[in-house]
């Protein structure tokens, strides 16, 4: 049977190339991969028109979920952190329950899977690193906050023309930038930039935790599916089952 141990769905923002490609070569054996596309309008990857495409997103998450649904998945989970910087904790959590009701499954957000990892890692205070522009950044400061963490250091990529022409080293380089005494841990947003390949770098040269949202999800999903897969290579987190 295809995905015998678990099969995850993600609901992946419509110019978003990196979700499939690092969902794929983290997926444990006996767990299958299922994507579906978000609706959104306008310019994809660009820092212009962010919010009304992420309103677009959520306007019709119902559709893009129910398609999603026909393949039975134990988890779906949305890929987008900014999303969740728009809707603040109250309408996320509405969203989420009624995707879950409509969906008959467990459904849960990039964003969310980062504060569980957070907790799991036993850090308070935070390095935020992100490709989105200044106002999405401080939104997405301002979210961690509200749900306790201290984010002593935070910043984003500079030049950025399209999220998803951005490169694993500028996510590297990112991540060293932001590092302070205080950090505790490095969080590298927006799950377009690619990062999986330089978090266990990353971690070895700062001496500290390195998280994405894509390492966070994958191992978030994999928790709520029941499966207890450890995967190394890609940060400490991946390896954590409990």
């Amino acid at each position: 049977m295809t995905g015998w141990r678990a099969r995850l769905g993600f609901l992946v923002p419509p110019g978003n190339p990196t979700v499939e490609t690092e969902m794929i070569t983290l997926a444990p054996p006996g767990v299958t991969v299922h994507f579906t596309r978000l609706v959104a309008h306008g310019a994809t990857g660009s820092h212009a028109g962010q919010e009304e495409r992420n309103q677009t997103m959520v306007a019709h998450a119902a559709e893009s979920a129910a398609l999603l649904a026909m393949v039975k998945p134990d988890v779906i989970m949305l890929t987008h952190t900014a999303t969740s910087y728009t809707l603040g904790p109250q309408k996320e959590a509405e969203l989420i329950a009624r995707l879950s009701e409509q969906c008959g499954t467990i459904v849960e957000t990039a964003f969310a899977s980062v504060l569980e990892a957070l907790r799991v890692l036993g850090v308070r205070k935070v390095a935020l690193g992100t490709p989105y522009g200044e106002e999405t950044t401080l939104k997405g400061k301002a979210l961690l906050e509200q749900h306790g963490f201290a984010v002593v250091s935070h910043g984003r990529l500079e030049g950025v023309r399209n999220i998803y022409d951005e490169t694993p080293e500028r996510a590297y380089r990112l991540g060293r930038s932001l590092d302070t005494d205080d950090v505790e841990a490095v969080f590298l947003g927006g799950t377009g930039m690619p990062t999986i390949s330089i978090l266990e770098t990353l971690e070895r040269d700062l001496g500290k935790p390195a998280i994405s949202a894509a390492s966070a999800m994958m191992w978030r999903a994999l928790h709520l599916a029941g499966v207890r897969a450890p995967i190394t290579g890609y940060g400490r987190l991946l390896t954590s089952v409990d």
